[in-house]
């Protein structure tokens, strides 16, 4: 008699979604479950018809199937569902079909033969995946609760408070991708615990670092600290300062950085007030507020005219830095972006910059975000939280022109340092101060005469000279919010109230506006 004929290819697994009520057994492994609700197809074609059919959670296919292949029946799936798991398995190791897989996404690439239990892995990773990051998200976040609660009852230094929020900031971004765990609650309130014992630590050491070298890097510190050094050394530098970036908000686009450079992350603490007349002054100077005023008496005039302005001579003040740090040699490039037009110009000319040997860069994005968001309904849409805030400055920087000039720069040899002046915190608490016609606007912080507020809401400075603050009135007065707290007038309290709850201020004391990263990068 003739041969019997081949067996046919073995033919692709479906395996229908998860039930709905979670059955206890998908706790026990996918085997008990599977067995009874899997759905085959002796060929691609089949295999199409069945996936507009159904809701599979995920298929099992072979390359090598009668009629279309499975390449092509993976192009057909992604037509119907774009986001349906496929494990290829297969007994070809040819690199083409390995790179096709790799192009249609498939969810694994086995290669013949396997066993039972790498096919069930495969399985259980694609299936599960998500399920087991949360359960260990969960309780990795549940454990470093208790650490921190307990660390922040001892005496920190700087080092272990950047530690803190460092670690707070990596679980925002876990929950951000994980958003039915229901532990945001509980870590929003962690954070405002931690800010209220960062600001008796704060305020009881700022006096001392402002007059003493031996202290954690400030404003001032940033260019002497880690700019200086790589000129001494003949280094190509772009120094880019974003203003009012958090280190939370830099996390979320340290993956991109990532792919092309070696990144360093060390942190600086904001001068006070945490805001861009005093603190993004004392970066580009390396001079404290009334260093700076007394230095340049057309930067006084500014600050007490409240000028729309108050960041004019950002050039002149780093040029000069330079000068005393013995560089006046060194060419130095400054640049203030403010829209993208000005962003585009700069990355069309990059080219020119080649021999530059400090090119310097300011970003006012993520603070104009910030101020537009507050004015904005359609913003406030869009950026609702603090995880909106992440997402949309995740999403600007990838489609931006700076991650392009990123690029550049580092096709060009320069060494790239990224910081920020300050950041910024959403405030919660209005708080009613006592003022007069001559004090300043700020909601986070203010300067006039005769200021009064209550101590736990507000660091009242009397005598400015103590906090190396200049006098800007006579007998000036600085109020600093601290925590989540904003000012409000008696007698516009109700106007101003509802419409600055929630928004993203700067100006006062909190980790999240303190505490701002800053990156060495150098390609890799």
């Amino acid at each position: 008699p003739p041969p019997p004929p081949p067996p046919p290819p073995p033919p692709p697994f479906f395996f229908p979604p998860h039930p709905a009520n979670r059955d206890p057994l998908w706790s026990r492994g996918l085997g008990d479950v599977y067995k009874r609700q899997i759905s085959t197809a002796t060929n691609g074609a089949d295999a199409v018809i069945m996936v507009k059919e159904n809701n599979f959670q995920l298929i099992l296919m072979d390359q090598f199937m009668p009629g279309q292949d499975g390449i092509q029946t993976i192009e057909e799936f992604n037509e119907i569902r774009p986001n349906l798991p496929v494990i290829m398995i297969t007994k070809s190791e040819e690199e083409w079909l390995m790179d096709e897989a790799i192009s249609q996404k498939i969810s694994q690439f086995l290669i013949k033969p396997v066993s039972p239990s790498q096919i069930f892995m495969a399985c259980k990773q694609v299936i599960e995946n998500f399920k087991i990051r949360e359960e260990r998200i969960t309780s990795g976040y549940l454990k470093e609760f208790k650490e921190i609660e307990e660390s922040i009852r001892n005496n920190l230094d700087a080092d272990e408070w950047w530690n803190i929020y460092n670690r707070l900031s990596k679980w925002q971004i876990n929950f951000d991708e994980h958003k039915d765990i229901g532990l945001n609650n509980i870590l929003s309130e962690q954070i405002h615990t931690c800010n209220r014992e960062f600001v008796k630590f704060f305020q009881g050491n700022y006096s001392n670092w402002i007059c003493n070298s031996d202290r954690p890097n400030l404003s001032v510190d940033v260019v002497p600290n880690f700019v200086i050094p790589k000129l001494k050394d003949d280094s190509k530098v772009c120094l880019i300062v974003i203003d009012a970036l958090r280190n939370d908000q830099f996390l979320t686009i340290l993956p991109e950085l990532g792919q092309y450079f070696n990144v360093e992350v060390d942190y600086q603490m904001s001068l006070l007030p945490s805001a861009t007349p005093f603190s993004r002054n004392a970066i580009f100077s390396g001079l404290f507020p009334d260093e700076l005023c007394a230095k340049y008496p057309q930067q006084l005039e500014l600050m007490k005219s409240d000028a729309p302005s108050l960041n004019k001579y950002e050039s002149l003040f780093l040029e000069d830095q330079l000068k005393r740090n013995g560089l006046s040699s060194k060419k130095m490039i400054y640049k203030k972006i403010n829209i993208a037009d000005q962003g585009d110009r700069l990355l069309r000319n990059i080219s020119d910059y080649r021999q530059t040997n400090l090119l310097s860069v300011v970003v006012n994005f993520v603070d104009m975000l910030a101020h537009k968001r507050a004015e904005s309904d359609v913003l406030k849409e869009i950026v609702p939280d603090e995880a909106g805030y992440r997402l949309a400055i995740r999403t600007w920087f990838e489609n931006s022109w700076l991650y392009s000039m990123l690029r550049e720069l580092k096709e060009n040899n320069f060494t790239v340092i990224i910081t920020s002046d300050h950041g910024t915190v959403r405030v919660q608490r209005g708080v009613l101060v006592g003022a007069d016609r001559e004090t300043s606007s700020g909601v986070r912080y203010k300067y006039g005469r005769n200021l009064n507020s209550k101590e736990k809401n507000a660091l009242i400075i009397r005598k400015p000279s103590d906090y190396r603050l200049p006098e800007l009135v006579h007998q000036t007065n600085y109020l600093v919010a601290k925590d989540d707290v904003f000012f409000l007038y008696p007698n516009q309290q109700h106007r101003f109230e509802g419409k600055l709850k929630e928004s993203f201020q700067h100006g006062g004391i909190s980790m999240e506006e303190i505490m701002v990263p800053v990156v060495t990068m150098k390609g890799n």
